[in-house]
This record gives C-alpha cells, sequence and structure tokens, in this order.
C-alpha cells in the first residue's frame, strides 16, 4: 500500500481527499503547515507528498526545495488557478507534478497514480539485472541507483524528474528530440504538461551539468523543435 502525505490549510479539503483516497487504496497522513510535515516525517517516509503552495509560515515552495534536499519521495504541487509563476517555480524546485486549483478529485488520483507508477518502474529495476552506466564528457550516469556523478567523482542530487529527462537525453545523444517525444519518453506516457516543464527540467540539468557558463551547453537548444545532448555516450555494464 502507498503512503501518502496531503499538506493543506484548508481541514475541509485534507478531510475530503483524506477519506477519497483511502477508499481508492492508499494510506493517507495529513499536516496543515511546514511544522506538522517535519513530525509526520519523523513517524514514517511516505512514497508521494501532495503539496499546496500557500501555506502558513514557510509557504510549499520553501517546503519542497528542502524535501527535495533531503529526501527522494515524489512530490505533487497543489496551486492556484492563475499562478503560472508558482508551477514554474515549483518544477524548479524539484516538483514531480503539479495540479491548479480548483481540481476534481480523480484528477488528482489520476495524478498520483501516474506518479506512483513512475517511481515504482524505478524500484522494481532494482530487483532486475543491473543496468547500464552512462559516460559522457567525464560524468556518470547510474541507472540503477539513479546516480549522476561529475567528473570528480561529487554526487550530483537530482529529483526524479530530471533524472528520467536526463536518462532519456543520454540514452539519444546527438538526436534532436522535441518537448513532447522529451515529455513522452521521459514519463512513460503521454503527459498532460505544458512545454514550459521541460524548459525548466532543462535549465535545471543544464546548472548542475555546465559547471562553466562560458562553454557551450551539453543540452543545446534547437530553436522551434526541442533539444539535443551534445556529447558522446559510453554505455558500460
Amino acid at each position: 500500500m502507498s503512503r501518502l502525505l496531503l499538506v493543506d490549510d484548508d481541514t475541509e479539503v485534507l478531510a475530503l481527499l483524506k477519506k477519497f483516497l483511502e477508499q481508492h487504496g492508499y494510506s493517507v497522513d495529513v499536516a496543515t503547515d511546514g511544522q506538522a510535515l517535519w513530525r509526520a516525517l519523523e513517524r514514517q517516509l511516505p512514497d508521494l507528498v501532495i503539496l499546496d503552495v500557500m501555506l502558513p509560515g514557510d509557504s510549499g515552495l520553501v517546503l519542497c526545495q528542502r524535501l527535495r534536499s533531503e529526501h527522494s519521495m515524489a512530490i505533487i504541487m497543489l496551486t492556484a488557478m492563475s499562478e503560472l509563476s508558482d508551477r514554474v517555480v515549483g518544477l524548479e524546485l524539484g516538483a514531480d507534478d503539479y495540479l491548479s486549483k480548483p481540481f476534481d478529485a480523480r484528477e488528482l488520483l489520476a495524478r498520483v497514480r501516474a506518479v506512483l507508477r513512475r517511481t515504482g518502474e524505478v524500484r522494481s529495476v532494482l530487483h532486475e539485472r543491473p543496468r547500464p552506466v552512462l559516460e559522457f564528457a567525464g560524468w556518470q550516469l547510474d541507472v540503477t541507483r539513479r546516480e549522476l556523478r561529475s567528473p570528480d567523482k561529487v554526487l550530483i542530487p537530482l529529483s526524479a524528474g530530471e533524472f528520467e529527462l536526463l536518462l532519456v537525453l543520454a540514452e539519444h545523444p546527438q538526436r534532436v528530440l522535441s518537448r513532447q517525444q522529451l515529455l513522452d519518453m521521459a514519463r512513460g506516457e503521454a503527459y498532460d504538461a505544458f512545454d514550459r516543464s521541460v524548459d525548466v527540467q532543462v535549465s535545471r540539468l543544464r546548472r548542475k551539468l555546465d559547471a562553466e557558463p562560458s562553454r557551450s551547453s551539453m543540452i543545446r537548444t534547437i530553436r522551434h523543435i526541442g533539444y539535443l545532448f551534445t556529447p558522446s555516450v559510453v554505455v558500460k555494464r
């Protein structure tokens, strides 16, 4: 049974969503602010956190950033319908998905299932034969461990979305991929997201991969089409 943590200061919404998600087979804990969130994490780590942006005290964006720096669980952000900037910032901070308020509980359920399916597929890899390590420009991307190491062997933290996108790029080097192709291959299915979500993830990856801004980026923008991963990639098993 997958465990969810709902974080929202609207107790009525929390009660309704908790009941709905439990009816669909999930174990659900709730929190109304950042302090309650950290107490819940001390009791048990969830598989996925559903995190509202507008919270008393630390905002959902601040909490998302800290969660991503300390834990690897999936994160879905809940944002106001009109606040595109919140969605973009949330993705930049490492959220795996977003949902705009107001929303239908069935849509949230579909998002939860999709995110957990992706993370579950990744976990199942650990019980299969070892997967390769992809090497490019001195970097190493360990597919089994989901780790990225720099040329000087420093471990570079990646969100789930960043890892999935980098893996797709590294598996298709020197080939132009459209934003929709990247979404489909990284998510494993057609994904209802705005193109900017890919741009945000690429921007985050560039900041981590391109230590010297003066040098040409490993992920090149192909205007009006998509992106090109420029290094040669060597597969080691």
